[in-house]
């Protein structure tokens, strides 16, 4: 007598998991990892009301081996990390630092004063302060207040 199984589409998914996490575990070993000749910038972006503040992990990179261009309302940041030498009988076991060029370029949603940009480095971390530009800012509106106006009823 055969069993009766009841049909559960999760199932299949399930074991095109399994098998997916198969083929990539045999294929990937944690000493041979395969790395892009480029890598993604990781930044913050901040605003108020004056500037946007942006921070970028730059660790082991020279700040003179950056290239920052702001250009029609778009920041790029450019940069290369050198290749690691490898030292005659030096064997590694686990090499997972990442090496090549990097770009990231965004634009902003608001004018920004290009002349008034500045750009710091600390620990690692590249720190940029666009200021806005005074037509970008947002402005109060007073609302005037006009004396009453006497109203004479007649009657």
């Amino acid at each position: 007598m055969a069993n009766i199984i009841r049909f559960d589409p999760f199932r299949e998914l399930q074991s095109i998991h399994s098998a997916m996490d198969q083929l990539f575990d045999t294929s990937f070993t944690p000493t041979r990892r395969v790395w892009p000749r480029s890598w993604d910038l990781p930044i913050d972006v901040m605003e108020n009301e004056n500037a946007f503040l942006i921070k970028a992990s730059v660790p082991g990179i020279n700040p003179d081996d950056l290239e920052i261009v702001f250009e029609n309302n778009v920041l790029t940041i450019k940069g290369e990390v050198s290749s690691f030498e490898e030292k005659e009988g030096t064997r590694y076991h686990v090499r997972e630092r990442t090496f090549g060029e990097f770009s990231r370029s965004f634009s902003l949603p608001t004018l920004i004063d290009e002349g008034s940009i500045s750009a710091d480095y600390e620990a690692g971390v590249l720190t940029l302060t666009l200021p806005k530009s005074e037509e970008a800012k947002p402005k109060r509106i007073e609302v005037k207040v006009e004396p009453e106006k006497q109203v004479m009823i007649e009657g």
